[in-house]
């Protein structure tokens, strides 16, 4: 029986617990994507859902409701503007955990928490992890790179006083 069981632990005091869940919930909404425990994922699922329907409102008592929980104005920005529309005519289950295996050090198992139908491309509009940085030939060193960037500067400058 799970009598007088109803709120996630965690194993910290309340005030760590709070702290680490607000930061949770800041880091989801700022990546849409987290890899963390499963129960910590259990426990902020349920807050990361209510964020998402005070978004839905669109506010300012919701908005200073939201501010309350993430002290992040950026995150709640973004909250209200972009995910706030997108899930407009859902009705819950914005949050999905995808289990991700268990953690190397000691055993424990990891899941991905993720806001639902969030886009493929990263928020912030940077390419994916692995695209390689052009980098110079065989033929051309590290002297010749720089020499030739002198003579770009000295190029310059002598096409500005003329």
């Amino acid at each position: 029986m799970r009598h007088r069981n109803h709120r996630f632990r965690l194993g910290r005091v309340s005030e760590h617990r709070t702290a680490m869940l607000r930061n949770m919930l800041v880091a989801l909404f700022r990546h849409e994507r987290i890899e963390t425990t499963e129960a910590k994922a259990k426990a902020v699922r349920g807050l990361a859902d209510h964020m998402v329907t005070l978004a839905k409102r669109e506010s300012l008592h919701a908005r200073r409701q939201a501010l309350s929980m993430m002290p992040d104005t950026e995150v709640v920005r973004r909250l209200f503007d972009q995910i706030g529309a997108r899930y407009a005519d859902r009705h819950g289950g914005y949050t999905r955990i995808i289990h991700a295996g268990v953690r190397r050090g000691d055993g424990a198992p990891v899941v991905y928490l993720e806001l639902v139908d969030r886009p493929e491309t990263p928020p912030d509009g940077k390419g994916k992890k692995g695209e390689k940085k052009e980098r110079p030939g065989k033929g051309e060193g590290k002297a010749e790179a720089e020499s030739g960037g002198k003579r770009k500067k000295k190029e310059k400058a002598a096409a500005a006083s003329a």
